[in-house]
């Protein structure tokens, strides 16, 4: 095992894939030349060259259709938007062209690309450049979605993302790219399915994705230290399709849960669990499930405002003590 950052696991997976197959590329605004944003495609325009990681003009919708269209003809391309906000320009080709191609053509086409992208609240970055689209993405059959939350799983899943034969998209987020964590040495790879229990416990459950399942982690810590309150943490990566056994599983154990989401409410991961809660295990539960979610507003560029408008690991702590009466 070896310690190393975010970017640097997304990195990684880029060089290895690209070195197994010819036909995996990469394509996105100042990924080339410069590196990329965020680092994750560091030193592969000279490794690699201009053919396969590709600068392309800021067109969402032009570099996604393009690299989808290749798709399509058996190439595998890695597209990185910039920020997930600049998704919205090429909702077209996702949800027209690349979910549905396989089963509008019988299966005679297959769109094996990977789109990665950055969003979320980083720091007064202004209501344009914060967005949390992951529910939006989650809404469109025939897409994959998945949300890694430390450096093994941006490693892993973006490996199988890139050989598998559906469309995935990668919901990363902006602050976590400088966040070390162990990634074992030899290659490996994640399944785009499931979840995984990243903390033991039996009195509630605290499902997260993402940034939130940080904070579910700290809100347990608290939790156990202060109050003798042992959460159970759910790392929900995969969001479409949900681990509907997973999170059966865990609230049969805890009995009561609380989910954990920096987007706002409205039509969420956090709606999508109640229900699969409410439909699975309603006898079972001690207390109703509980949602910790981000103001619905325009994330404000005030720092102020802006962390007033999204949960911490305190709201969670309150909303468990409040579901325990503690």
């Amino acid at each position: 095992m070896t310690e190393i950052m975010y970017w640097e696991a997304v990195r990684r997976a880029h060089d290895e894939e690209m070195a197994n197959d010819p036909l995996v590329i990469c394509m996105g605004e100042d990924i080339g030349v410069a590196g990329g944003t965020y680092k994750a495609t560091q030193g592969l325009y000279e490794k690699y060259g201009p053919e396969r990681v590709i600068d392309t003009p800021i067109s969402e919708n032009g570099y996604t259709g393009l690299g989808i269209g290749a798709s399509f003809l058996g190439v595998r391309p890695i597209i990185e938007i910039m920020s997930v906000n600049f998704a919205w320009l090429a909702m077209d080709q996702l949800f027209n062209s690349a979910a549905k191609v396989r089963y509008m053509s019988g299966g005679q086409l297959t769109a094996p690309v990977v789109v990665r992208s950055p969003g979320g609240t980083a720091h007064q970055l202004g209501a344009q450049h914060s967005a949390r689209m992951e529910k939006v993405f989650m809404g469109i059959a025939g897409l994959r979605v998945v949300t890694p939350s430390n450096p093994r799983q941006a490693y892993g899943l973006l490996k199988s993302a890139v050989r598998c034969n559906d469309p995935v998209f990668i919901n990363e987020h902006e602050l976590m790219y400088n966040m070390k964590g162990e990634v074992a040495d030899e290659e490996f790879f994640l399944p785009l399915e499931g979840s995984e229990v990243a903390r033991e416990g039996g009195d509630v459950t605290l499902f997260g994705y993402n940034i939130s399942v940080h904070w579910c982690l700290q809100a347990a810590g608290i939790l156990s230290k202060q109050f003798g309150i042992e959460a159970e943490v759910v790392d929900l990566f995969a969001l479409s399709p949900l681990d509907r056994a997973g999170i059966a599983a865990s609230v049969r154990k805890t009995h009561r849960a609380v989910i954990v989401e920096e987007a706002e409410p409205a039509v969420g991961v956090g709606s999508e669990v109640m229900a699969i809660i409410n439909e699975e295990c309603f006898f079972e539960l001690d207390a109703a499930p509980q949602r910790v979610s981000a103001a619905n507003v325009p994330m404000p560029y005030n720092h102020k405002l802006e962390k007033a408008a999204i949960p911490n690991a305190d709201d969670v702590v309150n909303a468990v003590r409040k579901m325990l009466g503690k």
